[in-house]
Parts: C-alpha cells; sequence; structure tokens
C-alpha cells in the first residue's frame, strides 16, 4: 500500500497542531500528558498572584495556578489550581495566597482540615483567604515605628532649638568657666588624695598598732562576755528576786507589827514612855547643871545634908528657853 503525499501532509499537520495544543497548555501550567485535580477558589484581591505560580502543601510544591478568572458581575477573582497528588484534601481546606520571599512571587499554600472527613472531589471549590507577605508585615510594623521615629526627630529638633537658646555666648562662657572650675576642683582633689595616701604611708605603724589594739580589746571584750554568760546571770537574778521578796515580806512583817520589831515599831505607848523619859532625863541634867550641891553635898565637918527641893517647871522652862 503506496502512503500517498496527501496523507503525510495531513499526519503532519494534526502532528503539528497537537503538539501545539500540548505546548500552549503546558506553557499555562497544564500538563495534558498527567492526569491533575482540579479545584477553584475564589478571593477578593490575589495580591499579584499570576498563572503558573506555585501550589505547596506543607511546603511541597503539588500543583500550579492555571488560570485567574475576574468575574464580571461580583468582582471577585476565581482560581483555578491544578494538583497532581493523592493526599486527601478535605472540603474545608483553605488555599492561602503567601509570599515565600522578597524574590519570589506569591503562591497558594493548601492549609488541609484534618478533622473534616469530606474529601474533595475534581472540581470543588476551596476556602480561600490571603496572609500578610513578609514585604506587608515589615510595612505594617515599621509603620507604627516611622510615626514615632518622626515624633522623636521632632523632639530631637526642638530639644537642639532650646540648647541653642540656652548656649548663646554668654552661656557658652559660662560653661567654659564652670568646666575650668571643675578641671582645678579634680586636680585639688587629687593632690588632696596624693596627702593622704602619704600620711597613711607615714603612719602606717601607728595605723597597725590602732587596728592591733582594737582586736585586743575585742577580744578582750569577747572573753567578758563568755565569762558573762558562763556566770549564769540569770540564776544570780533569780536570787536576788528571791532576796528582795524576802526583804519585801520583813518590810510587811514590820508594817503589820508582827515580831519583836513590829511591835517595838508600832506601840504608841512604848514611843511615849520614850518621849516623857526622855524629857524627865533632860530636866535632871538640867537641874544638876544649875543646881550641883543638891546632888552633890561635900562636908568637911560632917554637916547635915541639905533636903532635896523639886525644881521649879518654870525655872526649867526658862532654862530650855
Amino acid at each position: 500500500m503506496k502512503i500517498t503525499r496527501e496523507i503525510k501532509t495531513a499526519v503532519l499537520v494534526i502532528t503539528s497542531i497537537l503538539l501545539f495544543i500540548w505546548g500552549y497548555s503546558f506553557l499555562k501550567g497544564r500538563d495534558l500528558l498527567n492526569k491533575y485535580k482540579t479545584f477553584y477558589v475564589e478571593y477578593d484581591n490575589v495580591e499579584g498572584l499570576t498563572p503558573s505560580a506555585g501550589v505547596t502543601l506543607n511546603g511541597l510544591i503539588i500543583g500550579k495556578v492555571t488560570s485567574i478568572k475576574l468575574n464580571e458581575k461580583t468582582g471577585l477573582l476565581l482560581v483555578e489550581l491544578q494538583l497532581k497528588t493523592n493526599f486527601p484534601i478535605s472540603k474545608s481546606s483553605e488555599a492561602s495566597i503567601y509570599e515565600p520571599g522578597f524574590i519570589g512571587g506569591k503562591q497558594i499554600a493548601i492549609y488541609p482540615n484534618y478533622q473534616d472527613k469530606s474529601i474533595a472531589i475534581d472540581g470543588d471549590r476551596l476556602i480561600g483567604n490571603v496572609k500578610l507577605g513578609l514585604t506587608a508585615t515589615v510595612s505594617k510594623k515599621m509603620i507604627p515605628i516611622q510615626a514615632k521615629l518622626e515624633k522623636l526627630m521632632v523632639n530631637a529638633d526642638n530639644l537642639i532649638i532650646g540648647l541653642n537658646n540656652v548656649l548663646d555666648k554668654k552661656g557658652q562662657q559660662d560653661l567654659k568657666i564652670s568646666l575650668d572650675e571643675l578641671s582645678k576642683t579634680i586636680i585639688q582633689f587629687h593632690k588632696a588624695s596624693e596627702s593622704l595616701n602619704t600620711i597613711l604611708d607615714d603612719n602606717r605603724v601607728q595605723i597597725k598598732g590602732v587596728v592591733s589594739n582594737f582586736n585586743k580589746v575585742s577580744g578582750d571584750f569577747s572573753k567578758i562576755s563568755d565569762s558573762l554568760n558562763k556566770a549564769d546571770i540569770g540564776k544570780t537574778v533569780r536570787n536576788l528576786n528571791k532576796t528582795l521578796a524576802k526583804v519585801d515580806g520583813i518590810m510587811s512583817g514590820l508594817e503589820s507589827g508582827k515580831g519583836s520589831m513590829g511591835k517595838l515599831l508600832n506601840d504608841e505607848a512604848l514611843y511615849k514612855n520614850l518621849t516623857g523619859a526622855s524629857k524627865e532625863l533632860e530636866q535632871l541634867l538640867a537641874d544638876l547643871k544649875n543646881n550641883p550641891k543638891r546632888y552633890v553635898n561635900i562636908s568637911i565637918f560632917g554637916g547635915k545634908a541639905k533636903p532635896y527641893i523639886a525644881p521649879v517647871k518654870d525655872s526649867i522652862s526658862k532654862v530650855k528657853n
């Protein structure tokens, strides 16, 4: 059987058409020779996502973005995903647009819901959301820092203006004088420190002796303290308290008239008798002084003694006065 030129031309044209379709699909991220699962996700904003962008699962690329279409009625963007994996993806899994780095473009990460047992089939829609990329996150955090930095710059500018207003020619001169005085004070302090070191060096022996004496006194005081501890001061105090209690009992007995001393101290009749005897003795001594002949009579020739005449009370009282 002879193949004509027309058949050869037709086969070549058909093959070219097939290769063109396959190449066009491959360039769009769709491989016709492999079996894929197709899922759809709707987004409000794709944030720079482009066709042929990678689709990852736990960091592993499992597919590509095949197309992005705009719904003219709702304004939502419908993204078609082509996944080559046998991993069971549930219907409630999330497809998040994220930025893997500064250089690479946006990609989509699949976050499966392991609690959901309903597995998505080819043509189902997944839940879509957008995560802030590294650049957006840095920009978001830089906004308050920038505001604080601007406020700090304004405060620094005000501070510098205030310093310029304060440090005029007179202020600068006063500051210079103050610094000179501070330098002189530091020099004087250095000289005083050197003098103090010299004094300490010259009197090192005396200072050492004073310290030794202080240590000795401290040691003696420690020994005295030990002796006081051994002397049992508590026992001495208890004995003293007992003695004072006995003395207090004796004094109480004297006040209440117990015993000989108590009776003597509290006997009013004895007091009156002793007072009267003392008074009579005083009168007798006064009369003996004024009239000694009444009591001592010396007679050479044996004369009779004069009878005793009691002293007159008036004369005794006069003598007392």
